[in-house]
């Protein structure tokens, strides 16, 4: 959410700004804008527009400022309507400094209004204009000093980038609850909110820590706290290939992502999955642990939550051990009963969601251990976690969560299969039949992707479908809340999961002639259940798409209008491969409504704000 680039070197700044920008635009946004200083003006120049950063581009065509040091943003909007003037850069009153700010300053009308009071104008309706006047306030030649005598003062996130001009050589980043790195070149540098914006020039980067301050000039980089006392930072080199980050001839990021899932589940699983065992890298949860475990919570949004929800079934009926699946923007602030014996198991692919950041810190305030699943390295989630898994699964770029997700619920295979290992409650040779079967099974989303055609015809016939309606028992019920929520984000088709047994509680009452309905069929003890529910809902008129495994497809092509199958796998787990498909669907709607399938109207990828 929101994107943040700075440079400052021997190169001009603004083709570098745009560039890294583009790089960041599945973060979403709706505005963008550069603010450069080229040494001798007395004021920044500043060019903003509304709209993609194509507008922007336009823009710099008539009037292009010339610089080697600037700062650019992709603005989501949260304070004041998207426009010109609300867009990223602001600039304070005299001019001499400008900011980009990622995050929402909770305190703003107060400083708004002290700021006022000693005769600050104010052109915009943002929070950030707020910290360009404070900054400029505070200002007394030291520009280092000025920001964090500002920073005591703001309550909420941000990530923050400050020029100003007489500091020519220099410029300002800090960071709390919102991601920022500082990327290390050759007499040059950079800040970004994320990696793949400076990949092109530098694997070499800083991960700043919450309440950390850099001054960044274009031949070195110091790293101050909140008390101006200077901090030691190890180097993170990044090791993934760029090309990883690019779209390599596919037409969407999001189907490149999905053709991913594959080797991004073999490189989940594999490095765990070692001889006939399950080795969780570093994360020592003994037997000891887990016998006198009474609780587990699986904290998430959106996608990771319905990876939470699979991970609770498959963890409960390994296990035996309770567990809650809770929104994270719920948890904190409903006063959750939480204590030394519970584990709290955290899943956010960027590591940086800012409501799962805020209720990990309730919950290990409260004495839970935190175990983080995440994609990140080093991400925020990752830092202040007891143990983290790393999903392994690669940049996703795509706003909607595809491998990622398939990636976390590898994740939650493996905890429950060696959790209850240790706990005693599966035998040796059950966990070596899930092992064996987790190991078959990126070949099996291998041949599913190889085989979407089919999905591709069906989609063509029925994407001007005006709500679709997903419907399961068990599993296939937590998965087709994924399954309907990637429809929604990228179709903006009204669609709902349901559980199949609630029809008749009321849900029924939507069907009707030519409704479609998507029904996964994977559960072997619920398969005659959901047999029955197609009955109920092709009676009344539906048109249904059925995914099941292979060999029960002859059966259900009796009841269902198409039946797309998965190859035969073990129920339990069939959750990994059976999304695929509901992805794809997604995809295909999408594309054939000619929507921005990478990057979906009013959303964002890495959400850092609450």
């Amino acid at each position: 959410m929101c994107g943040i680039v700075g440079y400052i070197g021997n190169k001009q700044a603004v083709p570098i700004l745009i560039e890294g920008l583009k790089k960041l635009e599945y973060r979403g946004y709706d505005s963008a804008g550069v603010a450069v200083y080229n040494g001798n003006d007395d004021n920044i120049n500043v060019v903003k527009a509304k709209g993609r950063l194509s507008v922007l581009e336009n823009k710099l065509k008539t009037y292009c400022p010339d610089g080697m040091m600037g700062i650019g943003h992709t603005r989501w909007a949260t304070h004041g309507e998207p426009n010109d003037v609300n867009s990223h850069p602001h600039a304070s009153q005299n001019g001499i400094i400008a900011v980009v700010h990622n995050g929402i300053i909770e305190n703003y009308m107060q400083l708004k209004e002290f700021l006022q009071s000693k005769g600050y104008c104010f052109q915009s309706d943002t929070d950030t204009e707020v910290i360009a006047h404070l900054v400029e306030y505070n200002y007394r030649g030291d520009l280092l000093n000025a920001v964090i005598k500002t920073l005591n003062d703001l309550e909420g996130s941000y990530a923050l980038g400050v020029i100003c001009t007489q500091c020519p050589d220099e410029f300002i980043a800090a960071r709390k609850d919102s991601p920022l790195i500082v990327g290390i070149g050759k007499n040059e540098n950079f800040i970004a909110s994320d990696i793949p914006a400076i990949l092109k020039y530098t694997r070499d980067i800083y991960i700043l820590e919450d309440k950390e301050i850099a001054c960044v000039k274009k031949d070195s980089v110091s790293i101050y706290n909140i008390l101006g006392e200077k901090v030691k930072r190890d180097i993170f080199h990044v090791d993934w290939d760029i090309s990883s980050a690019e779209k390599g001839g596919f037409e969407h990021f999001m189907i490149k992502e999905i053709c991913e899932e594959p080797k991004a589940v073999k490189s989940t699983l594999s490095p765990r999955l070692k001889d006939s065992k399950i080795v969780l890298d570093n994360i020592n949860l003994t037997k000891e642990y887990l016998a006198q475990l009474e609780k587990i919570y699986i904290i998430a949004c959106g996608t990771a939550y319905h990876a939470g929800v699979v991970g609770k079934y498959a963890i409960e009926k390994l296990t035996r051990i309770p567990v809650e699946v809770e929104l994270a923007s719920e948890f904190r602030y409903r006063d959750p009963i939480v204590n030394k014996n519970h584990l709290s198991i955290v899943i956010s692919q960027s590591g940086e969601t800012l409501d799962s950041l805020m209720a990990l810190r309730e919950a290990k305030k409260r004495g839970a251990r935190i175990l983080s699943v995440v994609n990140v390295v080093g991400s925020s989630i990752a830092r202040e976690s007891d143990n983290v898994f790393y999903t392994w699964a690669g940049p996703e770029i795509a706003v909607a969560s595809t491998k990622a997700y398939n990636t976390q619920l590898s994740a939650m295979y493996l905890f429950a299969i060696d959790f209850a290992l240790k706990r005693g409650t599966i035998s040796v040779d059950e966990a070596k039949k899930y092992r064996n079967e987790l190991d078959r099974i990126p070949s099996l989303i291998e041949k599913i992707v190889n085989d979407r055609e089919k999905i591709q015809k069906f989609a063509s016939r029925h994407y001007n479908a005006k709500s679709i309606f997903f419907i399961g028992r068990g599993l296939d019920y937590a998965l087709s809340m994924e399954g309907s929520l990637k429809l929604k984000e990228i179709s903006y088709i009204h669609s709902e999961a349901y559980a199949g047994g609630e029809l008749k509680h009321g849900t029924i009452a939507l069907i009707e002639e030519g409704t479609l309905v998507v029904c996964p069929l994977t559960q072997e003890s619920l398969f005659d259940k959901m047999l029955s529910n197609i009955k109920e809902v092709k009676a009344r008129g539906a048109v249904v798409m059925a995914i099941t495994h292979e060999k029960h497809a002859l059966m259900v092509e009796k009841y269902a209008d198409i039946v797309i199958t998965i190859p035969d796998m073990e129920s339990l787990l069939s959750p990994i491969a059976a999304i695929t498909p509901m992805q794809l669907f997604a995809y295909y709607m999408s594309v054939l409504k000619g929507n921005d399938v990478d990057k979906p109207r009013n959303l964002a990828k890495s959400v850092t704000v609450e």
